[in-house]
């Protein structure tokens, strides 16, 4: 294994709203903040990372349970911030494809509630919204941070999602440019590992293999994916957070090192987790992301970022995590 390099200096002293906090990447970007900052989940628990860890009682962590179509919840959780995040969002393609108007609604209309109540902080100091790679549409190799978006027919479903979120980053950074409001965009390309909760082919597969249950793959599994271990992406918003350069801009994160198709990734889990189970192949009547790997060229050169985790150490890590909770009888993810 390679060495690592340092980690990131972090941010102290602040107050920092993580809308969306309760899920996912709010939990694991939490756990490096949270000791040296107050921090302001504002989440409706629909899907929910918090109960249960160590972060849930911890006395820097306020949650206010609420929605971002909720002016005044929204108000109450940024009031005060120095700092705002904003993760909270309907995502996953499933839940798109079954709930479109509802994600158009709160992805625009959530995130410009957050932009202008943060806008209204005196202190503010940074707010960051998490896009999407979705954006670059069905085919992206090497996509560097300024190219074109692409986006799919208007008023299929799968496409809604990037739709609003790129609709976000030009929000966002317009507020940079019409109020000077230190705004910038992220993009996530595949965030994986422990805690992950609801959709994705990672969590699919590993909870499966360890269930003992066959691995689904939609299609013949061809697509293509470049793979982004978590705290390497927590890493990459700490850097944003952190660095001046980074206002205005927006970012292409992820890994492109770990890049395999959607089938190998299927088998690569089955290994790792020494889970005797089949791969079944299904039918997928809705377009998909045939390829999707970033260029990170601006993260390196503006932020220093560089990803650390190779995909086989973030599964084992992952598969670890899944293995010990069910053992623990917790099956709710």
């Amino acid at each position: 294994m390679e060495e690592r390099k340092t980690d990131v200096e972090r941010v102290a002293g602040e107050r920092i709203c993580l809308t969306g906090g309760a899920g996912f990447i709010g939990v694991s970007l939490a756990r490096t903040l949270v000791e040296t900052n107050e921090v302001i989940f504002l989440d409706n628990l629909w899907r929910d990372s918090l109960s249960g860890s160590e972060l849930e009682r911890h006395p820097n962590l306020k949650l206010i349970q609420g929605d971002v179509l909720d002016r005044e919840a929204v108000q109450k959780a940024v009031d005060g911030c120095t700092m705002v995040v904003h993760l909270a969002a309907i995502a996953g393609v499933d839940t798109v494809i079954k709930m479109p108007v509802k994600t158009m609604e709160v992805n625009i209309i959530g995130t410009a509630n957050v932009l202008a109540a943060s806008s209204r902080q005196p202190r503010l100091k940074r707010f960051i919204d998490i896009s999407t790679s979705e954006i670059f549409g069905t085919s992206a190799f090497k996509v560097k941070d300024g190219d074109v978006a692409t986006l799919g027919t208007v008023g299929e479903a799968r496409w809604t999602y990037a739709v609003s979120k790129l609709a976000t980053e030009h929000l966002a950074l317009n507020y940079h440019r019409a109020q000077d409001m230190p705004c910038l965009a992220v993009r996530p390309f595949n965030i994986y590992g422990p805690g992950q909760l609801g959709e994705g082919a990672v969590h699919h597969f590993v909870v499966r293999a360890l269930r003992r249950e066959d691995l689904i793959i939609h299609n013949d599994g061809g697509q293509i994916r470049a793979w982004c271990y978590v705290d390497d992406f927590v890493r990459a918003l700490n850097l944003c957070l952190l660095k001046e350069e980074a206002v205005g801009n927006t970012f292409n994160i992820g890994n492109p090192r770990s890049t395999l198709t959607i089938y190998y990734l299927a088998r690569l889990v089955r290994e790792l987790a020494q889970a005797p189970v089949g791969i079944q192949f299904v039918p997928w009547k809705y377009p998909d992301v045939e390829l999707r790997i970033p260029n990170i060229d601006r993260a390196r050169e503006l932020l220093g970022f560089e990803p650390e985790t190779d995909l086989e150490e973030g599964l084992l890590r992952t598969i670890a995590w899944y293995r010990e909770r069910l053992g623990k009888g917790r099956g709710d993810f």
